[in-house]
């Protein structure tokens, strides 16, 4: 069988996903693996519409596709979600309908999840059959039991082929909702007093919508509100992954585009911060991709910390939960404050304006009382693997992520902290002493709260 491999890095043949498709090449050499380069290319598949038609005879011929590619910021890779949008700007869907596919990533696992679910929407959107999804750690494939795991995946993805087994959609198709929103007389009431405002937008000129939207939530501040189109920026390339940026958050695109200048003199200045986009298939735009990607010359440190964070996004959000946790995600990891999410997919352009004046008035009041939520697993959980990640084995290279987790003090690892562990300790010897173990198991039915209840009492 002919098997079409879409290699979602940008360093094509040398990125670590890809070798893991070349070990199955090795373990299965009755079938043909044909790798197709789409992140390393994108600009030439852009330009040349035969490149890209060449790109969708193979998979046309092909009687499987995998899509491969690691995970930049939560999510596939901009390169490979410039070409997916390419698939509907070009009319190809009838190429891969029918198709058995499957997907695979390499990772260090934060928040893999999303950027498998976005795949698998897009292929149920292109009415493929979905087998299954295959997220590996980046270090996976020199672990003997892993590459087990891995050709038991190929195995289960060629044996769905030739067997022509039944799938199941996970997604319905999304709904668009043609809606006019039309924004009525703003009053402007709200007080920005000293906190910096910025919305960040990719609106064209026919996002009639969102750009209203955008114009809406301005329009209710008593002052100017300063609003940024990622269009206006000169933004060269989105992140191909060189990693230069480790050492000293120096981006190798420093010195030829806007967008480091951007974000350290504009983002990071901000306050209040506003994301502004349309929905692209079941994500934003590739624009915005590319926003999200080439922030990483920040590393894994968070820099939105404090951050009231809130969200405009014309389409059907409510049908895409992934896009949210997108963004629940990215806030958590970041430590922000998601302040919510407006969209104009509730037909009423007055309901709008009322909830896009309230996110104003809760991005000022929030930001003047330091309000940030407490974390959820996704903040907890993002502070853990890149905590371990970053004193383990990625320290050579993100060393200016190591002098940060430092200077912070996040290094918070459990069994440094003495008293805990000196409890603990005691507290796992008295546990094997019968009598004491039902004092202890006694007292827990009561006791767990004592020190919340001196709290109380003195509140």
């Amino acid at each position: 069988m002919k098997i079409v491999v879409i290699n979602g890095s940008p360093k094509g043949d040398s990125s670590v996903t890809i070798h893991s498709v070349k070990f199955l090449q090795k373990k299965f050499p009755e079938h043909e693996f044909h790798i197709l380069h789409i992140a390393k290319r994108i600009k030439g598949i852009e330009r040349r519409r035969q490149t890209f038609d060449g790109i969708i005879d193979e998979i046309e011929a092909a009687d499987g596709v995998l899509w491969a590619f690691p995970l930049y910021i939560l999510m596939v890779p901009a390169r490979l979600k410039r070409f997916i949008e390419l698939i509907y700007e070009h009319s190809a869907e009838a190429a891969f309908k029918g198709k058995y596919t499957a997907a695979l990533s390499t990772s260090v696992h934060f928040n893999d999840h999303i950027a498998h679910r976005y795949i698998q929407g897009i292929c149920d959107d292109l009415d493929m059959k979905f087998v299954a999804s295959f997220s590996a750690d980046m270090m996976d494939l020199i672990n003997e039991n892993e590459q087990k795991r891995l050709i038991q995946f190929g195995k289960v993805f060629l044996s769905a082929i030739q067997h022509q087994y039944p799938t199941i959609k996970r997604y319905r198709p999304l709904d668009w909702n043609e809606f006019d929103y039309k924004p009525g007389k703003n009053v402007p009431s709200i007080d920005a007093s000293n906190k910096r405002v910025l919305v960040i937008s990719d609106a064209r000129s026919d996002d009639n919508n969102l750009q209203k939207m955008a114009d809406s939530f301005c329009a209710s501040f008593a002052s100017k509100v300063e609003t940024i189109n990622l269009r206006d920026l000169k933004i060269v390339s989105s992140c191909i992954g060189c990693l230069q940026c480790g050492y000293d958050n120096d981006c190798a695109f420093d010195e030829r585009d806007d967008f480091n200048c951007f974000y350290r003199e504009k983002v990071l200045q901000a306050d209040v911060l506003v994301f502004a986009g349309t929905m692209t298939d079941r994500f934003l735009s590739c624009l915005w991709k590319t926003y999200f990607d080439r922030t990483f010359f920040m590393g894994h440190f968070p820099s939105l910390i404090g951050v009231q964070l809130g969200v405009i996004i014309s389409g059907p959000l409510t049908e895409n939960e992934n896009l949210r946790d997108f963004f629940e995600g990215y806030s958590g990891w970041q430590q922000a404050h998601i302040l919510g999410f407006v969209s104009d997919e509730i037909g009423d352009s007055e309901e709008i304006d009322t909830q896009l004046q309230d996110l104003a008035r809760r991005g000022i009041e929030f930001a003047n009382m330091g309000y940030v939520q407490p974390q959820t697993f996704l903040g907890v959980g993002a502070h853990k693997v890149f905590r371990d990640e970053i004193w383990g084995r990625l320290r050579t290279v993100f060393q200016a992520d190591h002098r940060g987790y430092k200077e912070q003090g996040w290094y918070d690892f459990p069994m440094w902290d003495a008293p805990t562990h000196m409890m603990a300790a005691m507290g796992t010897l008295g546990m094997n002493i019968p009598r004491v173990r039902e004092q202890i198991q006694e007292m827990l039915k009561y006791g767990v709260s004592f020190r919340h209840r001196k709290i109380v009492e003195k509140a």
